[in-house]
């Protein structure tokens, strides 16, 4: 079920206590934006790989039903984990977005497909094919430990996790 987005500053002004408590985490602001979708929500899907995107594929070819797929791609800036294929691929699956803690590759390609994607930068090498790497382990990437089933909530402002679905209440 896709989330409906909500802008992350309303969230982070209307869930302080969820900020003090941890329970609301903010991802450091090291991703660049890419895909044609600029705001997106859903449940987080986690996959752990290192410059070999397999297990990225596998995923993306799952029905996504609007939920996020979180990266944690150890923080390489060697390899790309994702590209236009496979960011089609996404968009034709439904999934709303990709954080990856990596790079990426035929921006032009991401740029026009209907998902939204946040990586460290691009680079033209494509990853090893290897199949390495964990699905469904929490990740630490940006300052932040990700789980399956979190919320993740991205826009312009920024990234951030919840442990629950949000909403806003407007006065």
């Amino acid at each position: 079920m896709a989330a409906l987005p909500l802008a992350t500053a309303e969230v982070c002004d209307a869930n302080s206590h969820m900020i003090t408590s941890g329970e609301l985490r903010a991802l450091q602001p090291i991703f660049r934006t890419y895909g044609g979708r600029r705001l997106f929500a859903g449940p987080v899907v986690t996959v752990k790989v290192f410059e070999d995107n397999v297990l990225v594929r596998a995923l993306l070819e799952e029905k996504g039903e609007g939920r996020v797929l979180v990266v944690d791609g150890g923080g390489s800036l060697r390899r790309a984990l994702l590209g236009g294929n496979i960011a089609m691929l996404a968009q034709n699956n439904g999934w709303a977005g990709i954080v990856i803690n990596g790079c990426v590759r035929d921006v032009d390609e991401i740029n026009g497909c209907d998902v939204g994607v946040r990586a460290l930068g691009s680079h033209p090498m494509k990853s090893d094919k290897k199949g390495a790497g964990e699905k469904h382990v929490p990740v630490t990437i940006a300052g932040a430990r990700i789980c399956d089933g979190e919320w993740l909530y991205a826009d312009a402002d920024g990234i951030l996790v919840s442990g629950t679905e949000l909403s806003v209440e407007y006065e």
